[in-house]
């Protein structure tokens, strides 16, 4: 991948500038944060509005090493927090409102009113899933309620599911149930998947997927916990339910990257771009990690493991400057 780099003019400074500024408070941004206070780097995080990120709204999380017997999502975010303070990270729960990245060093605005500087920045706003809109949807989030098969549908093998969506996202996530599960019903808003020719064979193919055109969802069901789906039949507009124990919502991912546009470069999605095999973007100095740059994975561990890189460039790029 090629990039045209955009060049920066100097920015008188009245003050002296952070040396990394990390944007976001997921898996990517408290492991660059431990990273980049171990190197003896002056590093600030801001939370945002979600401190933690998505994975505060999870349950249990099993499949991150470390923790045998599994985490609850929002404590793993705890931990991460605690080893990032105990290098001496200033961590503050404050939102980056504006940035400017054509000056250097770069200049970001906290709550609106704050202006900093800083010589790097890190980028880990990351990606948030996209949901129906529904009341019950959100209540049961995390009660059967999921936007992350790979994350959660080890709790519902041998279980009956639902996954919403009809793209290669919804395709995907249903295939990795049948897996699990003892049925996965697809439920597909038109006549027919948006997903790819080869996506779609894979779930026509599983006997354990049922899918079903014309479907829309009213209502999730359940107290405290999912028991069924309300559907409505929108091709005969008639409605029924399902029984199902989990619901998946799989209609796409929006990166957290409106800050950015008019600087980075993003791809069809929205999602930024890096070097291959980096977190460099089209700005240097100016580094993505996490699921803001990652389309594909979207796991707490494939976060991390970028929210390393990204930490280590920024040193480098750093020692590069003198």
């Amino acid at each position: 991948m090629s990039f045209k780099l955009i060049p920066y003019m100097s920015h008188p400074n009245t003050s002296s500038p952070i040396s990394v500024a990390i944007i976001g408070s997921g898996p990517a941004g408290y492991t660059a944060a431990i990273y980049a206070a171990r190197a003896g780097l002056d590093s600030v995080l801001y939370q945002g509005i979600q401190p933690g990120g998505q994975l505060t709204t999870t349950t249990e999380v099993e499949n991150y090493p470390g923790y045998p017997t599994g985490v609850l999502g929002s404590q793993m975010m705890v931990d991460f927090q605690a080893q990032a303070q105990r290098f001496g990270t200033d961590i503050q729960n404050a939102t980056v409102t504006t940035v400017n990245f054509s000056t250097y060093p770069f200049q970001l605005t906290i709550n609106n009113m704050i202006q900093v500087t800083a010589k790097t920045v890190i980028i880990a706003t990351g990606a948030s899933a996209k949901w129906l809109g529904l009341p019950s949807e959100q209540r049961l989030n995390g009660r059967g309620v999921s936007a992350c098969a790979t994350c959660d549908g080890f709790f519902f093998r041998k279980q009956e599911v639902a996954v919403v969506g009809g793209g290669d996202t919804a395709a995907e996530e249903a295939s990795y149930l049948s897996k699990l599960c003892h049925r996965v019903h697809l439920l597909v808003r038109g006549d027919q998947m948006r997903a790819s020719h080869i996506m779609q064979q894979r779930v026509l193919q599983q006997e354990n997927i049922i899918v079903h055109f014309h479907t829309e969802v009213q209502e999730i069901l359940g107290d405290q916990e999912v028991t069924g789906i309300r559907l409505l039949d929108n091709q005969k507009q008639t409605t029924y339910e399902l029984t199902v124990q989990g619901v998946f919502i799989a209609i796409g991912h929006q990166p957290n990257t409106q800050l950015f546009t008019s600087y980075l470069e993003l791809d069809a999605r929205g999602y930024i771009q890096t070097v291959a095999g980096s977190t460099c973007t089209n700005i240097p100095g100016i580094f993505a990690a996490g699921d803001v740059q990652d389309s594909i994975y979207r796991q707490a561990i494939t976060a991390a493991g970028t929210g390393c890189m990204a930490a280590l460039e920024a040193e480098r790029f750093l020692a590069a400057q003198g």
